[in-house]
């Protein structure tokens, strides 16, 4: 039995326009995630929904992986998540439903259930994770895991006796090479590199070297990451950069940041509004 069967809400194929693209890229949110909670010694698994053609595939996997948790965490840093959104919530409603009906314990982390929480733990959900993630989960699975209450564990919104109980934001997190590389093992990289060389484009894959941005733009589609500026490391980067080019031979990267290049000079002691 699995501990932990990861997805995420977002359907390339659901996106006409990104699908015509060919340009597809992996959940490095979800991916970064799993990676934390393996880390933890927790075993997990990923159902990458981002070349599928439906969400009710996830059957087969749940019946194969029996998992205690399924987690539906959304790739934060990737601005395409935020399209054709009914159409994903939608999907993730029947993911939620269907891991729900296998007895499953049910967390969802992505900026639309951050700011809807109320309609995912309407349709089954059990927590919602607000904000920023990895360490709200650990946490979280660590509580659920061993029977223990959960009501200290910031960050989260879910039910109990008929109301919705919210509780306090947790701090960013600031040091961010406390989080292992991401578990690229869990993505069928052939599969992308396919969909990428159909459409004559060179492979390309997508890392981020820092979380969030200071400024305050009215335009803007504030990102889960929050009004902060944290780094990783100018290590941490060429590190993640050596071993991606070494394990699949990728010589091309989408930095995703929110801000790319931006210099941390009066930005060390940003702290989410």
């Amino acid at each position: 039995m699995l501990d932990i069967l990861f997805s995420h809400s977002y359907f390339y194929k659901f996106d006409n326009k990104q699908w015509k693209n060919k340009t597809p890229y992996p959940p490095l949110g979800t991916i970064y995630a799993a990676s934390y909670l393996r880390k933890h010694n927790y075993t997990v698994s990923l159902f990458d929904t981002c070349l599928i053609d439906n969400p009710k595939e996830i059957h087969s996997i749940l019946n194969i992986h029996l998992p205690k948790l399924f987690v539906i965490y959304d790739d934060c840093f990737n601005y395409l998540t935020k399209m054709c959104l009914t159409k994903m919530r939608e999907a993730a409603f029947k993911m939620i439903q269907i891991a729900k009906n296998q007895d499953c314990k049910v967390i969802v982390c992505s900026s639309d259930a951050t700011d809807h929480y109320k309609d995912y733990l309407k349709v089954g959900a059990d927590f919602i994770i607000q904000g920023e993630g990895e360490v709200t989960l650990k946490e979280l699975s660590d509580c659920i895991l061993n029977n223990k209450p959960c009501h200290n564990v910031l960050g989260i919104a879910y039910e109990k006796d008929n109301s919705i109980v919210v509780n306090p934001k947790r701090p960013v997190l600031k040091e961010l090479d406390i989080l292992p590389l991401p578990a690229w093992d869990l993505i069928d990289i052939d599969a992308y590199k396919s969909v990428w060389n159909s459409g004559g484009n060179e492979f390309t894959l997508n890392i981020v070297t820092t979380r969030g941005c200071p400024f305050k733009c009215n335009w803007c589609a504030k990102p889960i990451y929050g009004n902060r500026y944290n780094s990783h490391t100018v290590e941490y980067i060429t590190n993640h950069i050596s071993y991606l080019k070494e394990k699949y031979n990728v010589t091309r990267f989408w930095m995703c940041d929110d801000i790319f290049g931006l210099s941390q000079i009066g930005f060390k002691n940003s702290t989410e509004n």
